[in-house]
């Protein structure tokens, strides 16, 4: 074998190694993604929203399509009560344009699936990335099987059998009204201080606080709100600064 043949073979060599380790970083980036997660207060639809223009698309209220701004059309998503813990298994509609406050639009069907309590419409949207492990063919059927397995959070979804549950909300309204607005968890509590300095600066919002979750993990919050009316104020004023993910949190729930 001569010289010459010998750079050929190291050469490919060398492109076989470079090829295998970018589909590798590749393949474990698309592993990695997180999924994407709100919790906030759900809008449920009806004519009389989309005729006063509050909500800029109708929405077929016996279906499991949703309206999420943070989301492609098509994705598939879970929507849990996070009063009652039910959820049920939906798919993100065409773009729409509704009120900023609400993290989702949703269909009266899900609002019956998750026993949604319309006083405080308090929802989790977790989006289902294709790489985990559940059934998408739920978001399709509408009226077929009701009843998946929930073994875990993420891996698997719950869809709940249709019908309001009259006794069940009636609890769930012994709920106290306590909320935060989350705006960010920061690795270093001189980053969440100077968040905080940026929200007093260039917002009327002078309610801001930080709270220790662990020694790497400072969460920049407002609130609490023990109303509905001032929890509303506060998000829309925060809105100016166009962060891209803020959640309302339950405060009355551990961190």
């Amino acid at each position: 074998m001569n010289f010459k043949n010998i750079k050929i073979i190291f050469f490919l060599l060398i492109l076989n190694n470079c090829t295998t380790t970018t589909i590798q970083n590749e393949g474990s980036s698309l592993i990695n993604k997180k999924n994407f997660i709100n919790s906030g207060f759900t809008l449920v639809y009806g004519e009389e929203l989309y005729n006063k223009k509050i909500i800029s698309k109708k929405l077929d209220n016996r279906g499991l399509l949703i309206f999420q701004k943070n989301l492609k059309e098509g994705t598939p998503v879970r929507i849990k009560n996070m009063l009652n813990n039910k959820s049920t298994v939906g798919k993100v509609g065409k773009h729409a344009d509704y009120p900023s406050f609400n993290n989702s639009v949703i269909s009266i069907k899900i609002a019956e699936e998750i026993n949604l309590d319309f006083n405080q419409p308090y929802i989790e949207i977790f989006e289902i990335l294709h790489h985990k492990s559940f059934i998408v063919k739920k978001a399709k059927t509408f009226d077929e099987e009701k009843n998946v397995a929930d073994k875990a959070p993420v891996d698997s979804i719950s869809i709940n059998n249709i019908g309001v549950n009259n006794e069940k909300i009636t609890e769930k309204k012994e709920n106290l009204f306590k909320f935060t607005i989350k705006i960010a968890d920061f690795y270093f509590k001189d980053t969440a201080n100077t968040m905080v300095k940026r929200i007093k600066d260039e917002t009327p919002i002078q309610n801001v606080s930080i709270r220790k979750l662990s020694n790497t993990q400072y969460r920049v919050f407002l609130g609490p709100f023990l109303n509905i009316k001032l929890l509303k104020k506060a998000f829309n004023d925060i809105t100016i600064l166009q962060f891209e993910n803020i959640e309302i949190i339950n405060d009355n729930k551990v961190y």
